[in-house]
């Protein structure tokens, strides 16, 4: 059963000193010329699974752990942009069709992939007009939550109003929304703005961390109780995914390890013990009374006092660069519609 609604904006003030993690280290490099815009990633411990940005036809490419692709996972539906990748408890991968520049799409989709290439069509109708999203996150009960990429700030949060139906469509319904402030960290095709754009999603194996990420750094967010909208409202763990050209691709090993890989060729990485990070911070918060919702139905998300731009500066900051994002922005697709 769905949860309430949440009419939330988690706003993370996030550009200051980043939670103690290790590096990223390179674990092994993609050189498949097949997978050059490598933008879903999703492990079952012994294989990695990955897609590419677009695409006219399913294809999920198996890994070994040296990112040699050892096969393809493929079927014959057509897609429009596939943006994601996630993979449910009994083997399903779940693909995001959800990819939409011109924010012109009537319907997004989500496609449903047996490991023998059976091809399900889920699609779905936001209940506010287009959006672009590029993270698609599958909770423990295999409930699809979508994350939209917005280059002015917030990103909202949605999920289907009811039993995904095929082909549907099915209405989605917003449950809250996240803004992410811009940070340091060197890397990303949009100096500065590809610290706020969120460009992927996973959740871990126990359901109990959920990950977003921008070109350049990744939150987690505790979810003790496997409920991803409850996480979002939560203050994240910040890891830097520095000096990635188009970081999109994220994931977690079974182990909590955090997997981040970019488009264009260029190694997955990972970072040992990610996933116990955003669990310590959790049981600090519950020690210290946690983050608690502020008036007006605001969630804390830690907004302030670490050296974050703020909300209304970053805003406008966004406004008078548009011009010049927008011109960039268009520049990072390779499809439109």
């Amino acid at each position: 059963m769905l949860a309430p609604v949440l009419s939330v904006l988690v706003v993370l003030g996030l550009a200051g000193p980043a939670n103690a993690a290790q590096a990223p280290e390179p674990v092994c490099s993609v050189t498949d010329k097949r997978l050059g815009e490598l933008s879903g990633l999703v492990s079952d411990g012994s294989r990695w699974y990955a897609i590419n940005d677009g695409g006219t036809k399913v294809q999920i490419f198996v890994l070994g752990r040296d990112c040699a692709v050892q096969r393809i996972i493929s079927g014959s539906t057509d897609p429009y942009d596939v943006e994601d990748l996630a993979r449910a408890a009994d083997g399903t991968f779940w693909l995001a069709d959800t990819g939409d520049n011109r924010k012109q799409r009537e319907t997004i989709a989500l496609l449903a992939v047996t490991p023998q290439g059976k091809v399900t069509l889920h699609r779905l109708t936001y209940p506010d007009g287009p959006h672009d999203a590029e993270a698609l996150l599958l909770d423990a009960s295999g409930t699809p939550y979508l994350v939209t990429k917005n280059p002015l700030g917030e990103a909202g949060i949605y999920r289907p109003a009811k039993a995904l139906a095929s082909p549907g469509p099915t209405p989605l319904e917003r449950v809250g929304s996240i803004n992410i402030k811009s940070t340091d960290t060197p890397g990303g095709p949009v100096a500065g703005f590809g610290s706020v754009l969120v460009t992927g999603g996973a959740v871990s194996a126990d359901g109990k961390v959920v990950a977003l990420r921008t070109y350049t750094d990744a939150y987690l967010f505790p979810a003790p109780d496997r409920d991803v909208a409850a996480a979002l409202q939560r203050e994240p763990v910040r890891v830097p995914l520095p000096d990635e050209q188009q970081g999109e691709a994220i994931a977690f090993d079974p182990d909590g390890t955090l997997l981040s890989a970019s488009e264009g060729a260029g190694p997955i990485r990972a970072v040992r013990g990610a996933a116990a990070l955003a669990a310590d911070s959790a049981e600090e918060g519950a020690e210290a009374g946690g983050q608690s919702a502020g008036s007006g139905g605001e969630a804390a998300g830690g907004a302030s006092g670490k050296g974050g731009v703020d909300t209304v500066p970053g805003l406008l900051l966004a406004v008078v660069v548009a011009g010049g994002v927008m011109f960039a922005w268009s520049k990072l697709r390779k499809r439109s519609g």
